[in-house]
């Protein structure tokens, strides 16, 4: 058998604790926010905030998680930049189709659901 053999690591110890790290500071950031919500400084809760959001993404972004996800995001934009992206006129075109569509459906539901319904009236005698 030829087939590479891809063993999936558990993750050390140290990214298990900076995960954990991570996420204490995220909740710190959301229960701070809450708790000084009668100061009414609504800049300063959300400053405080952002700052615990960003310090445990890069804090979590160092783990090994982390880093499969930060290089799945970097592979992302290098392929939505292969992406042949339609012009504004043939997404005008497009989206003129489908509305005409839709209209011509609806009309051609309305009309089936009208005729079934005077059959069912003549059926029924109302």
């Amino acid at each position: 058998m030829n087939g590479k053999v891809e063993q999936q690591s558990t993750g050390s110890s140290v990214d298990t604790v900076k995960l954990l790290a991570a996420l204490l500071i995220l909740v710190a950031g959301v229960v701070g926010y809450y708790w000084f919500a009668e100061t009414g400084h609504f800049a300063i809760r959300f400053a405080g905030l952002v700052v615990c959001l960003v310090a445990a993404g890069v804090i979590a972004a160092f783990t090994g998680p982390g880093r499969a996800l930060v290089g799945f995001f970097s592979e992302t934009r290098f392929e939505l930049r292969k992406v042949a992206w339609p012009s504004r006129q043939e997404t005008v075109q497009t989206t003129i189709m489908v509305m005409i569509v839709v209209v011509i459906i609806s009309i051609l539901l309305w009309l089936i659901d009208m005729l079934l319904a005077w059959i069912v009236r003549g059926l029924v005698g109302v």
